[in-house]
């Protein structure tokens, strides 16, 4: 007999670290997507140095996790876990489900005011994150910073697009980064501004990593 593939929404607990202002007085708040392989606590820690009472950072988790360590090496008790925000598999479903969990956590997190400034940020695998959440979600950032990572084809075209032009965007890179080299970084400002988009570059010596100079330059970026 035939197989039929279905889809079926159910409810998950999603986890989330926040640093900085917890009041009335947070201005600017950062949603702070992490890489593949990362977890919400040991990224947050990395913005700790611009966590302040008027800037609140959060840090989503994603919701898919798994064992780092290869199976007979160390046992479940003590082999690190990392998370993933998705893969090719059933894809499309994926990107809706945590499109709606940043949209669910913003509107947990947001700050009263409506004099409030959002950054969405995404380093490595989390950058694919915070681009659609910013070009698909009910979210307005007012700036997004894609670090180490790069932009979803998929988004450079109709509303997606129209979406990003209004947003001022930041594109990040350590020059001894092997996962975004020269050429790599140049074909993608240039695949950008051929949209029409017009992206800020920074560049820093090191790697595939945060850097706290650059996020403290950042904090003080001009946003929509």
């Amino acid at each position: 007999m035939a197989l039929s593939e279905h889809h079926l929404p159910v409810s998950r607990t999603a986890r989330y670290v926040m640093l900085g202002g917890a009041g009335d007085s947070v201005r600017e708040v950062w949603v702070v997507c992490h890489g593949y392989g990362q977890r919400a606590v040991r990224f947050a820690r990395g913005f700790e140095a611009i966590a302040t009472d008027a800037r609140r950072i959060v840090a989503p988790e994603a919701l898919s996790r798994f064992y780092l360590d290869p199976p007979g090496g160390e046992s479940h008790g003590t082999a690190r876990v990392g998370a993933s925000w998705m893969t090719r598999e059933d894809r499309q479903a994926e990107i809706n489900d945590y499109v709606e969990y940043l949209d669910a956590l913003w509107r947990q997190v947001k700050p009263p005011s409506d004099d409030v400034r959002l950054i969405a940020f995404g380093f490595s695998q989390g950058a694919a994150t915070a681009a659609r959440w910013a070009a698909l979600g009910s979210a307005r950032p007012s700036l997004l910073v894609l670090w180490g990572g790069s932009m979803p084809r998929d988004l450079l075209a109709g509303q997606p697009l129209a979406r990003l032009g209004a947003i001022p965007l930041v594109l990040v890179a350590g020059r001894d980064d092997r996962f975004a080299p020269d050429a790599a970084v140049e074909e993608e400002e240039r695949v950008l501004r051929g949209h029409g988009l017009d992206p800020r570059m920074m560049r820093f010596e090191g790697g595939h990593g945060l850097d706290a100079a650059v996020l403290e330059s950042l904090a003080g970026e001009p946003t929509a």
